[in-house]
């Protein structure tokens, strides 16, 4: 019994040394989807700055244009952000895969909704 715990010490501590970290600073895209079924690209921009399982930073479209992120969280490689916005909220369900966050952005505000494909690559 002894050695099974060990075992899982050490197995907890590999992969908590292995846990993803997403701190710096993401630029990607938007493949925008409007209420009324129109698509558009767009850009986003990305500074986080992780603590164990918690995320800031600020979100935008571009350098010059940031919010400050209202709630950010990771478990794993799926990362979720909530950015307030006017009358709403841009919530991000994306996932760690490498060098890329990638997954959905719905903003919510003033009744409507609009959904977003994001793709970010980490800046070198």
């Amino acid at each position: 019994m002894k050695i099974f715990r060990l075992a899982l010490l050490a197995l907890f501590l590999v992969l908590a040394a292995s846990a993803a970290d997403v701190t710096g600073t993401w630029d990607g895209t938007f493949k925008i989807t409007t209420p009324d079924g129109q698509t558009q690209d767009d850009t986003v921009h990305l500074v986080l700055k992780q603590s164990g399982g918690a995320i800031t930073g600020t979100a935008g479209p571009n350098a010059d244009q940031q919010v400050p992120i209202g709630k950010g969280t990771i478990e794993g490689n799926k990362v979720v952000l909530e950015v307030p916005v006017p009358d709403g909220m841009f919530k991000f369900d994306v996932v760690l895969d490498g060098d890329h966050l990638k997954g959905d952005a719905v903003r919510t505000a003033g009744g409507s909704s609009m959904k977003a494909k994001m793709d970010a690559t980490r800046a070198k």
